[in-house]
């Protein structure tokens, strides 16, 4: 079982600017515990993000000298792949295709076309960087827009992406509208007909639901999961009403309970826990 810690996730909503020297102190402490992956920052415009302009810079403070974690950078377009192609301790460069058109248009402005050729150049660079491209599939487990949803949507989706030679592909809940019944036939039915595909899942959840959530993907074959410490994302999770991020702590909980030994450093863990705690306290 992998877990991509997503600070990046967590922090891109967050309306008051936390501080380039603590984002930075706080992913070092993310890259001693030991995940597979860390979602650390994002190539897109600063108008966009405001949170996140200064990925370039706390990407210069990272110290990676003791740490196998990979780190991954989202983009919106082209030109966001190409910089973060320009720094090479970048292992991931993930970009959100949307199966939905409305959707598509609203976060990149651009058709889910536009955004395909956007991908097989990407996928292009990729190969000539030695980088390796994530797409997440957002709007994956349906949309508030009547746009067309099913697993044989997504199955298109990555049959397209598979032709590409996109090696890892994350279904994600834009929208923390996912349940057991939309989770676990995506994946059952893309695992058995894309079994050298990754398939991932960036999950939302209430306090309540995250167990059934989480068990629906594992038991369908899923072994890559996105979460955040605290559950935080564009928004904590801070009532039950609000759908934040997946909580890294329930991953654990989950994975030990499933006999997953996951190469964690507890102590590390707590440190990191403590930071994000302040951070968001704070902020």
């Amino acid at each position: 079982m992998k877990l991509v810690e997503c600070p990046r996730d967590a922090m891109q909503g967050w309306t008051t600017f936390i501080p380039t020297t603590q984002k930075t102190a706080y992913l070092n402490a993310l890259l001693r515990v030991g995940f597979d992956t860390l979602d650390f920052g994002s190539f897109v415009s600063p108008k966009a993000i405001p949170q996140l302009a200064d990925t370039a810079e706390v990407l210069e403070g990272l110290d990676l000298s003791q740490s196998g974690t990979r780190l991954l950078a989202i983009v919106a377009n082209l030109r966001g792949a190409e910089t973060a192609a320009q720094h090479p301790q970048i292992r991931y460069i993930g970009f959100p295709l949307s199966v939905s058109e409305t959707f598509q248009q609203r976060n990149t402005n651009k058709s889910i076309a536009q955004a395909l050729d956007d991908v097989a150049r990407m996928q292009e660079l990729c190969a000539r960087t030695g980088q390796e491209q994530v797409v997440y599939l957002s709007m994956g487990f349906g949309n508030p827009y009547g746009d067309a949803w099913s697993p044989a949507v997504l199955g298109e989706f990555t049959q397209k992406l598979d032709a590409l030679g996109v090696g890892i592909v994350a279904l994600s809940d834009t929208i923390g509208a996912s349940t057991p019944a939309t989770i676990a036939p995506p994946f059952r039915e893309l695992s058995a007909a894309f079994p050298h595909i990754e398939f991932g899942a960036h999950l939302h959840t209430t306090p309540d639901t995250w167990r059934e959530k989480v068990q629906a993907a594992y038991e369908a074959g899923c072994r890559r999961f996105d979460g955040a410490l605290g559950g935080y994302g564009g928004c904590p999770m801070a009532t039950d009403a609000l759908t934040g991020n997946m909580p890294t702590e329930r991953l654990i909980e989950y994975s030990q309970q499933a006999g997953e030994e996951l190469p964690l450093n507890r102590e590390a863990l707590a440190e990191a826990e403590a930071l994000n705690q302040q951070i968001f306290a704070a902020h």
